[in-house]
Formats: structure tokens, C-alpha cells, sequence
């Protein structure tokens, strides 16, 4: 039985249960089309199920000594390692992902499911001084409770589980939905996960649904006090006036539209390979891809000959083909769009120096240049297997160039001098940016997140611990306090 027969349920309480909604999500296969399976939606009776389940699970796992905890994540990475083939067959299908990108993501999950492992026994209090005589300030750190977790497409596993894992390795519940094009990898293939290293039931519930089904029912549940919501920009602001609304905190992981300059004294061949890398690695649906290539009027011609020429010689085709280095988009309408940006931009004026073809999913890669300086596709995400070359004269034009845009996610300086990077990247407004390497990077122990329209808060490591737990004061009056009256 494969994952998309068995895993194509709600997951609530510890049951497997089919949505008791009217219609069904229907899962397809991005590459050739082909149903994967189809999923009855959630109804807003549900997540209030999903969440009342958590809330009833949570004071006692909350309660349970974190080195007991600890020991689900050690049983989750066994469970993966020993299913690793079924997984990597799943996320192939589901995702259109190549053999590079599919690798890639199992990778993260599992350094994500180590430090889990580690940030169980985090959450660690403090003791204040006081100015009182006799008084003593315990400062506690406490899971917040429930957190509701609603994850992308584009990596689902790795990014339902980047928030997933800590949260509950920190004592807390979580409710998690899935993006609707990838209910299984990003939602049943994460409670499976679970189930097998044996988490109690009710303390992961998986609800899969639709905005058009549950409306801010997920967001507005007075259950969940933390919301970790990854996706675009547009949904982003819509979840924080919810949350706020409902005065909740909520952690924003949104949209980018990186930049990788490429400084006069950069090794090129080097810079062309990480710019290579950065647009084009899972088709450009990546938030900290790099849109936008820069490049010192000093070395334009040859960095642009190489990297055309490599852009060029890559394959598009067939994800699971290990030869393949760009597979299929999620779904026509990502195809559609992405195709009328590139001709809206050459229409404008643009010169395509690569012009890739779009056959239903399949958009091969677009490389353009000269494009207008008020054209809607530089201020953007694309989110697909295109890129811009824009030539600078000197590091302050390349400045005031990448900063230019209502994104701070990610970014890269290539050049010879480490310290001119670091002058360099201090001046970006991104929340990451990478000195000699590409634009896409996680780590597990260091802040991701972004700024300006990027997102909201960070996760991993210590920032992980900030957004899923919450501080208690405790004062201790040891004698007698003396009181004005």
C-alpha cells in the first residue's frame, strides 16, 4: 500500500478518519497529471476536534520529563531512516521534485529531528535579583500550549516539520494543515511519522482542508496561542491581522526576492555555479532563491557568457530521471503565471538571453537582462525557473539595487576580499545573507527568518524557543514584605 493510499485521511486524536465535508482535495501528480489520491475536506467541526484534542493532551506531555520527550524524535529519525526510499518515492510524486531536491529535503528533516532532539532540554528558567531584601525571581519558561502550524508546497515535509518538532519537543500540542497540493507529504506523511515513534495521541492532529471550506477557523480557534504560518506574502498579512486580532502571536516565514551579487574581484566560475544553484534548485520555488543576479559592469561579459551557457545545458523533464535538474512546477496556473511574467517582460522591452518553453508544468529556464527599471517582475517573487541579470558600477549602486525591493529575505556577495563581503552584507536589509555561497540556506541551529514584507519573527535553535514557549515570573518573598499601608 503506498502513502497515497494510506495516509489520505484526516488525522485527529489519534484516529485516521475521513473530512466530513462535501467535496474532496483532489491530489495530483505535477509531472504527468496522474490522481494520487483525493482527500474529504475538513470541516470547521473538525479543527475544533483537532484542537480540543491537543488542548485535552498537552498539560500532561507539557508535564513529562523533556528527556522522556526527547525520545520520539530519536524513534522519528529511525522511522525515516528506515523508510527512506518510500518517502523519497512520495515527495518525487507529489512535489515534482528531482532526485537533488528530494535528497536535499530529507537531509534537512533529519537535522531538524536531531536538534529537536536537543532543544527538548532547552527551555531552560532563570533566577533575578530583585531590589527587595528577601525577595527571590524564578523566571520559568512554559510551552505555550497549542500552536497551529500551517505549512507550503514547495519542501513539505522539511518545512511542516521545521515547526512541528520543536514545538512539540517543547512540551507543546500542535494542529497542522497542509498546503492543499501536498496533503500528504507536508500533513498525513508527518502524523505517520509521529504515530510510528509513538507521540501520544492528540498532541499532533492533521486537518486537511480549505480557506473555502473552514474560512480563519484555523487562525481564530481560541484553543491555539502561537500560529507559524510559511507561504506567500499575500496570505501572510492576511493570517497576522487575524491572529492579532485575536491576540495571538504569530511567526511570519513569507516570500523573497534575493539578490546574488557578484563583486569585480569574484572567482566567476565559482559565482556562476552558486548563481546557477540559487535560481534553479526545486524550479525557482524556493523563497530564498535568488530572482535577481547582479554583476560589476567589470566582469558582465564573462560572467554573463558562462552563466547563459550553463543555464542552457540544464535539463528539464522527468523528476524522478536523476539526469533531470528542473521538473515540473506544482500546477498549470503556477506554469501560466510564471510564462506571462517572462512575456510580459520581453514585451516591455526585456532581452531574453535564455527563453524557455512552457509545456503544461514544464517551464524551461528564462534568463533575461535589460529589463525596465519599473517593471513588475524585479519587485517581485517568481517563484519559478527564472532569473534577472542586472549589471552595477561599483558596491553602492549594488547596494541601493538590492535593497530596492518590499523583501528581505535571503541573499549572497561572492568576491575575493571577506571583509568587503562583510561590509557589504551589513548594508543589505535581509534577515540572512551568505558571503561566497548561494542564497539558499537553513540551518537548524541558526535564525531564519526575514524582514520588511519577508515575514515575522525567526525559528530555529534559540529564536525556535522564543516562539513556541512563553515566560512566567514567579516572585518568592522569603521574610516579610513591608507595605505602605
Amino acid at each position: 500500500m503506498s502513502y497515497f493510499d494510506e495516509l489520505a485521511f484526516q488525522f485527529i486524536d489519534g484516529e485516521w478518519r475521513a473530512g466530513s465535508g462535501s467535496w474532496d482535495i483532489v491530489d495530483f501528480n505535477p509531472y504527468d497529471g496522474e490522481k494520487l489520491t483525493s482527500i474529504p475536506i475538513a470541516t470547521v467541526e473538525e479543527v475544533d476536534q483537532a484542537y480540543r484534542a491537543a488542548e485535552r493532551a498537552q498539560p500532561q506531555w507539557g508535564a513529562t520529563n523533556p528527556y522522556t520527550r526527547r525520545l520520539v524524535f530519536e524513534r522519528a529519525l529511525a522511522f525515516i531512516d528506515a523508510h527512506e526510499e518510500e518517502m523519497s518515492e512520495a515527495i518525487a510524486a507529489e512535489v515534482g521534485g528531482t532526485h537533488a531536491k528530494v535528497g536535499f529535503e530529507l537531509h534537512l528533516v533529519r537535522e531538524f529531528l536531531r536538534e529537536a532532539v536537543q532543544l527538548a532540554l532547552r527551555a531552560e528558567g532563570r533566577i533575578l535579583p530583585s531590589p527587595v531584601d528577601g525577595k527571590e525571581n524564578r523566571l520559568y519558561r512554559l510551552p505555550v500550549g497549542v500552536v497551529g502550524v500551517i505549512s507550503p508546497f514547495n519542501f513539505p515535509l522539511l518545512l511542516s516539520m521545521k515547526s512541528v518538532a520543536p514545538a512539540l519537543a517543547l512540551g507543546n500540542a500542535v494542529v497542522l494543515k497542509p498546503h492543499q497540493n501536498t496533503p500528504i507529504c507536508g500533513g498525513g506523511l508527518v502524523a505517520k511519522i509521529f504515530e510510528e515513534a509513538g507521540l501520544p495521541p492528540g498532541l499532533l492532529n492533521v486537518v486537511v482542508t480549505d480557506i473555502a471550506e473552514i474560512g480563519d477557523a484555523l487562525i481564530e480557534h481560541p484553543v491555539p496561542k502561537t500560529i507559524s504560518f510559511t507561504g506567500s506574502e499575500k496570505v501572510g498579512r492576511h493570517v497576522a491581522t487575524v491572529a492579532a486580532s485575536h491576540f495571538k502571536h504569530a511567526v511570519l516565514e513569507l516570500g523573497g526576492n534575493s539578490a546574488l551579487v557578484v563583486l569585480d574581484d569574484a572567482d566567476i566560475d565559482y559565482a556562476v555555479d552558486a548563481a546557477v544553484f540559487s535560481r534553479f534548485v526545486h524550479q525557482g520555488q524556493v523563497c530564498m532563491a535568488a530572482n535577481r543576479v547582479l554583476v560589476d559592469r567589470a566582469v558582465e561579459r564573462e560572467f554573463t557568457e558562462k552563466f547563459v551557457a550553463k543555464v542552457a545545458s540544464l535539463k528539464v523533464g522527468d523528476p524522478t530521471d536523476p539526469a533531470t535538474h528542473i521538473g515540473p512546477l506544482i500546477n498549470e496556473g503556477q506554469a501560466e503565471a510564471v510564462s506571462s511574467l517572462v512575456e510580459r517582460a520581453v514585451a516591455d522591452g526585456a532581452q531574453a538571453l535564455v527563453h524557455g518553453t512552457t509545456e503544461g508544468t514544464l517551464v524551461a529556464p528564462s534568463v533575461l537582462s535589460g529589463v525596465a527599471a519599473d517593471s513588475p517582475i524585479l519587485a517581485q517573487e517568481i517563484f519559478g525557473p527564472v532569473v534577472l541579470l542586472i549589471p552595477f558600477d561599483g558596491d553602492q549602486e549594488a547596494v541601493w539595487i538590492t535593497n530596492a525591493t518590499p523583501y528581505g529575505l535571503s541573499g549572497a556577495v561572492h568576491t575575493a576580499d571577506i571583509e568587503r563581503g562583510v561590509r557589504f552584507a551589513k548594508q543589505i536589509e535581509t534577515g540572512m545573507i551568505h558571503i561566497n555561497d548561494s542564497t539558499v540556506h537553513d540551518e537548524p541551529i541558526v535564525p531564519f527568518g526575514g524582514e520588511k514584507s519577508s515575514g515575522v519573527g525567526r525559528l530555529n535553535g534559540e529564536a525556535t524557543v522564543d516562539a513556541f514557549t512563553t515566560t512566567k515570573w514567579i516572585s518568592i518573598q522569603h521574610g516579610r514584605s513591608r507595605f505602605p499601608f
